[in-house]
């Protein structure tokens, strides 16, 4: 039995905030005893007729003790939360703990009675909903399994948050109360339905921002330039089609109008007699917390903070950020910044310029997000000036909307993805990204979104290993080149460079997806052509042999090549060169007319009208011919409606480039169709690992670790390090605390020297119930031993050093293979300890030899951002020195383990490079499917290091194997729906 309630702590962890099915926000947090007033307030405006659903009874008012009740928890068997707008409670719910009668409880009960009350006013804007999926998770946390409600049956509302919930339920009819059962362990349904909610609200909240009815400009100066006053005119240069207010404290009591804008002009929001959707506040930081009350109070919808001062400025200013972002979410609204460029949206019906870019981009098919005001503004100019089309028609280079976000204290990448994943008017994602604050919601975003529309990213900031001045977002410890590993998994196609990101963006907007990497070449000049072939081969693809049309080519002949090529089923894509013809002065290409409008018109012509087939893409690379570029943009006259437009480029490499990606992308995005699987296997035995882990963990949980490990026995890692099976090369690994080149080599960032680093037998053990068995070594501290260890093993053995100094360095001589006798193991024994020391010091092993074969090494690690991540590589300088190492998020598939190794450059080492057998990659697939099921099921393995393990031609040996166990980081990912708290 728990003791009273009333003294347990106040669980601040429970507190979140989260975005509610209309877009607005609301925060979730425990009730405690200093509600009484706000829950008494809160009751008095609930209906009637809500009231009786809630009691089953006429209930007007809640007597003192319901208050009492309602408000004093013990966070353990009785709790509270509420939903709270503006310091109001607009909903709340609660659970008592019950035994199998229906009567009050305590642990180990684990069946709790639910209800719920949502004030009229919010009903419909998922609340209840959002509820459910916070009590659940608290209810989890404190071992309560099962959720019962009885609910009358006219309350069909509250009977369909239940049922839509996706949790395993059971129904009943009794006394005319509908009662219903619920597990309330996460299923594939409930995770998927939370979301999909999540994405909806997510949207929802994105779109109020982008597509606002009005504008109020807060921070207008009276005279021209400021930001205020540069942002109200181009919003207005833009075309608005809502209303635009300006608003200034300093504004004269007589003045109505802002001349020569002819706007509205206020002193103070609450001046302006009409809602106010969206809020661009440019006054100086110390009077932002004013005006962001004034909106909250107006029923502002979502605020642009162009006002710097913030994260930005140091540890003030990311104490004034957090105390913007918690003011603005307490009255429902979302920000985007502060310190943030602004938001364009290029929908006939809005024409929103709500930015500093002195004009509104032209409409296309490209969602822009940038996280720096400067590189917004190069992008925008430079898709413009690439052809970015008619303002009547969608351009090749056009944007459908625009968000460039500063310090992105609020609304951030996933925000948008969440927006573009199903938004029409956007075909491809561009992202400048320079921190990743959620990176296991983004990377599950971007695989979502990418399944059905392109998502490019380039990432600033890889090699610093921090995230920016003003960026307060969580640290990872995972390296630039694990993040791009990472990103891939998810179909996200990264890119180096601003430009790459416009080339490939551009390509993949305007062209279909190639259909696989045969490039044909074709133009008026040879050297072009040939430039263009080995830019193929470097990015992967296979060309076919350059068509040389001569320099004399008119743009006849490039229609006749090009319908030629594209209707060829032995090419999947075509690039098109052209250079400017010699001799009558004019720029383009031509047979004398010198014209690139008709060059552009034929190339246009044959891409649109290439006949039955699949379409396929077409780029074109020109030298100093930009009136071509132009004209195949469409920016010279206006296109028949449905013309296809082609992008152009000024060097081969790029064109290529973009190809090369698009090529790459619609090659995993084929196979995203079908899925991977993580296959089950009969020998797991995932509950004895589980008691094994609560066993080894209970005596360090939460205590730091002194180096010296612990397990239930020794307490130390006594045999961790191996040789190789070949003879060959001895792997130059670390112990499972060390960081590694991978970044994946152990611990979980700053909680690395949490927990315990299990002996050899504690980790084969544990790998053992996962069907991973680690081949035995035996310890010998004296020549004796081991000979007798090598007797009991057999010979031939290998003799090594365990030392952490010594541990995998083949290269110091400190490890003796193929030791066939008792003679050959004692004089290798007196050479180990005649060059390397003591006995006691090396920490001597005898281990069987294993077949021949690769040695590789396979890790898991998790990271408290990004999560569990697997690793694998060559054992030694491949993946030490070279850092060729390939890595997955957990879980993996069979595909996804497939691809790992596969995916290094390294890879021909295992299926025969020059005449060699190839090993056993199947079983090696298994390996890593393994580990990937020990680390998900049990989020305490925090490292697993696996080194070497030698690939034989048949079956493999797992020579060395250590572990870490430490409380697990939480799982944001899996737990109920919030908003990043930074």
């Amino acid at each position: 039995m728990r003791s009273p309630s009333d003294h347990h702590a106040y669980p601040t962890h429970w507190e979140a905030d989260v975005v509610l099915r209309d877009g607005g926000t609301a925060q979730i947090r425990p009730i405690t005893p200093d509600d009484a007033q706000r829950l008494v307030s809160f009751y008095e405006r609930v209906s009637d007729e809500s009231k009786y659903y809630r009691f089953f009874a006429p209930y007007p008012r809640l007597s003192d003790r319901d208050v009492h009740r309602f408000t004093h928890h013990d966070y353990v068997d009785r709790v509270g939360l509420a939903a709270i707008v503006g310091d109001e409670f607009i909903a709340t719910v609660r659970y008592d703990r019950i035994d199998g009668r229906g009567m009050p409880a305590a642990a180990p009960a684990d069946e709790a009675e639910v209800a719920f009350l949502v004030q009229d006013a919010h009903q419909g804007r998922g609340v209840a909903s959002a509820l459910l999926e916070h009590i659940a998770a608290v209810a989890r946390e404190r071992d309560i399994r099962r959720f019962a409600a009885e609910v009358l049956p006219a309350n069909t509302k509250m009977i369909k948050v239940f049922t839509d919930a996706g949790y395993t339920q059971k129904r009943s009819f009794e006394d005319g109360v509908v009662r219903l059962e619920f597990d309330l362990e996460p299923t594939d349904r409930s995770l998927a339905v939370m979301r999909a909610r999540e994405q909806r609200a997510e949207a929802r909240s994105v779109q109020r921002l982008l597509a606002p009815g009005s504008v109020a400009v807060i921070g207008t100066s009276r005279t021209p330039g400021g930001v205020g006053r540069t942002v109200l005119r181009n919003l207005l240069g833009g075309g608005f089609t809502g209303r635009v207010h300006a608003v200034n404290h300093a504004f004269p009591d007589d003045m109505a109008h802002l001349a020569p804008e002819g706007v509205p002009a206020h002193r103070s929001l609450r001046a302006i007699e009409e809602p106010v959707d969206l809020a661009v506040v440019a006054v100086p930081a110390d009077r932002v917390p004013a005006v962001v009350a004034e909106c909250g109070e107006h029923g502002v919808q979502g605020l642009v903070v162009l006002s710097a001062g913030y994260a930005e400025s140091g540890s003030e200013g990311r104490d004034r950020q957090r105390d913007l972002v918690r003011q603005a979410r307490s009255y429902g609204m979302r920000v985007i910044g502060p310190n943030a460029f602004g938001v364009s949206n290029t929908a006939e019906g809005v024409r929103l310029n709500a930015s500093l870019s002195p004009q509104l981009p032209n409409p296309g098919r490209l969602g822009l997000f940038t996280q720096s005001g400067a590189i917004g503004i190069a992008l925008l100019s430079g898709l413009h000036r690439r052809g970015a089309g008619l303002a009547s028609l969608a351009g090749i280079a056009g944007i459908s909307t625009f968000v460039s976000a500063g310090n992105r204290a609020d609304v951030s990448g996933n925000d948008l993805l969440q927006y573009w994943y199903d938004d029409p008017r956007t075909d491809v994602v561009l992202m400048y990204l320079e921190s990743i604050g959620n990176p296991r919601k983004f990377t599950r975003l971007a695989r979502r979104t990418a399944a059905v529309k392109p998502v490019v990213v380039v990432k600033g900031a890889r090699h610093t290993g921090s995230a920016p001045t003003g960026h307060a977002v969580p640290t990872t410890q995972i390296p630039d080149a694990t993040v791009s590993d990472l990103l891939q998994q998810a179909g996200v196609i990264r890119v180096d460079t601003v430009t790459e990101l416009a080339d490939t963006g551009v390509l993949l907007a305007s062209q279909p997806l190639p259909a696989g990497p045969r490039v044909a070449i074709l133009g008026n000049s040879e050297s072009l052509g040939l430039i263009t072939y080995d830019a193929c081969l470097t990015e992967g693809l296979r060309p076919l042999p350059p068509r040389d049309l001569t320099t004399a080519a008119a743009p006849d002949d490039f229609r006749r090549a090009l319908t030629e090529a594209l209707t060829d089923d032995a090419c999947d894509a075509v690039v098109v060169t052209a250079i400017p013809s010699v001799g009558d002065g004019n720029a383009g290409p031509g047979d004398g007319d010198g014209s690139a409008e008709a060059l552009a018109t034929a190339v246009r012509e044959a891409a649109q009208g290439a006949g039955p087939g699949p379409a396929k893409p077409v780029a074109v690379v020109h030298l100093e011919i930009q009136e071509l570029a132009e004209a195949l943009a469409g920016t010279g006259g206006e296109p028949a409606p449905g013309t296809r437009r082609i992008p152009a480029y000024p060097a081969a490499e790029r064109a290529v480039r973009a190809l090369a990606e698009a090529v790459r992308y619609a090659r995993w995005r084929q196979e995203a169709a079908e899925p991977g699987r993580v296959p089950e296997y009969d020998d797991i035995d995932e509950v004895g690992a589980a008691a094994d882990i609560q066993v080894l963990l209970a005596p360090a949980d939460g205590t730091p670790d002194d180096g010296a490990g612990g397990g239930p026995g020794d307490g130390k890692s006594d045999v961790t390090g191996s040789g190789p099976g070949d003879g060959k090369s001895e792997a130059t690994g670390a112990g499972p605390g060390d960081r590694r080149a991978d970044g994946t080599g152990g611990g979980t960032g700053d909680d690395a020297g949490l927990g315990v680093e299990l002996s050899a037998a504690d980790t084969q053990r544990l790998l053992a119930r996962y069907g991973v068995s680690v081949l035995p070594a035996l310890p010998a501290p004296d020549p004796d031993a081991a000979v007798r260890a090598a007797e009991r093993l057999g010979f031939p053995v290998a003799l090594k050093p365990t030392a952490s100094h010594l541990r995998h360095r083949a290269d110091l001589g400190g490890v003796r293979l193929e030791l066939g006798s008792e003679t050959e193991l004692r004089r290798a024994y007196a050479e180990l300890t005649d060059y390397l020391g003591r006995p006691e010091e090396l920490g001597l092993v005898v281990q069987r030899m294993a077949p021949r074969g690769v040695d590789t090494v396979v890790r898991a690690a998790i990271d408290p951002a990004a999560g569990a991540v697997l690793s694998f590589g060559l054992a030694g300088a491949p993946s030490e020195l070279l850092g060729d190492t390939a890595h997955g998020l957990v879980p993996v598939t069979g595909r996804d383990a497939a691809e790992l190794i596969r995916s290094i450059r390294t890879a021909p080492l295992l299926f025969g490079w020059r005449g060699s057998k190839p090993v056993d990659t199947a079983a090696l697939e298994e390996l890593l499917l393994r580990v990937s099921r020990l680390v998900d099921d049990h989020p305490e393995m925090v490292a697993v290091d696996l080194e070497p393990v030698v690939v034989a031609q048949q079956g493999l040996s797992v020579l060395g194997a250590s572990a870490r166990l430490a409380p697990p980081p939480p799982r944001t990912d899996l737990g109920p729906r919030h908003m990043p708290a930074y």
